[in-house]
């Protein structure tokens, strides 16, 4: 099969794209003919910093496509069915070999490219928003990053629990279109100063909690909470040290969690979760914006695109 590999870390460049041997289907998987393929902050994190398990290691967190096999202790997946799929690797590919319960039946409705592109953007942001983060109707949500794609998601459902969103956000394109998903008020961190533009949107009592993806910005997330917050720190798309003086949060009886999704996607009431998102996705109540396409053999080019642009949803690859 064809797909892309690199065997040392680096910018996009180290990617290449050449035909490599083709996986197996395990005995508690399946084997996909992948249709739609999505680019994921931690692809580029992994592609930039992580030194690949093997050499000639296909990377890639997202695909959605067709089961063509079914592994011999599978019994509710069957050929033909389509489906999405979450793996620490082996998206960036033709085909990929993944296990049964790390993949969801994609409903009827749904486009592939946006089956591909949910599972990971917005589980990561339903679990942050209310397995970790209890967000009730009424308080008050500050998203730092809300043009990326868990920033996209966690102002949909935040919106939808009747929450009120502000996010951190530059261009007046990008406010526009979030204001059309439930943003109530953007600030732009390049001319503002967030803590207190969040103090004068809460009458100076701050958020009752923060998604944070961006890393760098923790220190501005803590100042921006009320005493008693929460904020969930969810990545570090800004890949900055990540040194922080907790001290403050001590004394505000602030509370700090912690998210990775790369072992929660698994367990049953997070997997029913994505089950039901790609189920409001297909009847359109939820929005999977897709920004550009990509082929497979243009992979390097992709992931120079998402990392240059900080984008209203995903990339996708298409083999």
């Amino acid at each position: 099969m064809k797909a892309a590999y690199y065997d040392v870390p680096g910018g996009p460049e180290v990617l290449s794209y050449t035909e490599v041997e083709a996986p197996v289907c395990p005995e508690d998987g399946v084997l996909l003919r992948v249709e739609a393929i999505s680019i994921e902050g931690g692809d580029l994190i992994n592609r930039a910093t992580a030194a690949p398990q093997a050499a000639g290691h296909v990377p890639g967190y997202a695909a959605s496509g067709e089961i063509i096999e079914v592994g011999s202790k599978v019994h509710d997946r069957f050929i033909g069915q389509k489906v999405t799929s979450f793996d620490m690797g082996g998206s960036h590919a033709e085909l990929r070999a993944v296990k049964a319960t790390r993949t969801w039946i994609v409903p009827d409705g749904l486009q592939m490219t946006a089956a591909a592109a949910l599972p990971i953007s917005f589980g990561t942001a339903h679990h942050s928003l209310f397995a970790r983060g209890n967000l009730v109707d009424g308080e008050t949500l500050l998203v730092q990053g809300g043009a990326g794609s868990v920033g996209v998601a966690a102002i949909q459902l935040a919106h939808r629990a009747g929450s009120k969103v502000l996010a951190t956000v530059s261009g007046a394109d990008r406010v526009a279109r979030l204001r059309a998903y439930g943003l109530d008020a953007a600030i732009d961190h390049r001319s503002e100063d967030v803590t207190a533009a969040v103090m004068r949107l809460t009458d100076g009592r701050g958020v009752d909690l923060v998604v944070d993806p961006v890393g760098s910005t923790l220190a501005g997330s803590l100042a921006a909470l009320r005493p008693e917050g929460r904020l969930i720190f969810v990545g570090n798309a800004g890949r900055a040290s990540l040194d922080l003086d907790l001290w403050p949060a001590l004394q505000a009886n602030q509370t700090l969690l912690g998210v990775f999704m790369g072992s929660q996607l698994e367990k049953p009431e997070v997997h029913r979760t994505v089950d039901d998102m790609l189920r409001l996705a297909a009847t359109g109540e939820l929005e999977v914006s897709i920004d550009r396409r990509f082929s497979l053999c243009e992979v390097a080019a992709a992931h120079d695109y998402a990392e240059e642009n900080s984008i209203l949803g995903r990339v996708v690859l298409v083999p």
